[in-house]
């Protein structure tokens, strides 16, 4: 039998719940079959839901090992480097020239007497 991938499986999923809906859809429409039927599509999208969390969760288990260490191995240069810059107000946005080295420029003093747009000024 051939692997079915994770979306694929889901759309099967769905176009079966669907299909074992459309007579319920088709009856008369009475109290008990409108229950029945939103009872199927309720189990269905547990199942679904289910099974897309049983196929993610490794994957962000590892995620969140590998930005465990990242952090661990970062945080302490980023500490320094957020004691070095202070306020990222007094900065311009970065920019990138011709041969790829990044600028990030501090505002003068000026600038940074003016007040951001959207700013309140007190008066």
């Amino acid at each position: 039998m051939p692997y079915i991938g994770g979306m694929n499986r889901i759309a099967i999923t769905l176009t079966a719940l669907m299909l074992s809906a459309a007579p319920l859809m088709a009856q008369e429409a009475d109290d008990e079959s409108v229950d029945e039927g939103f009872s199927l599509l309720e189990e269905g999208a547990k199942i679904i839901m289910r099974s897309m969390l049983d196929e993610v969760e490794p994957a962000l288990k590892d995620l969140q090992f590998q930005l465990g260490e990242a952090w661990g191995e970062m945080g302490p240069m980023l500490h320094d480097l957020s004691a070095m810059i202070g306020d990222i107000k007094n900065y311009h946005a970065p920019e990138v020239l011709p041969n790829g080295d990044i600028i990030i420029r501090r505002k003068s003093p000026e600038e940074l007497a003016m007040p951001e747009p959207g700013e309140e000024i007190d008066i």
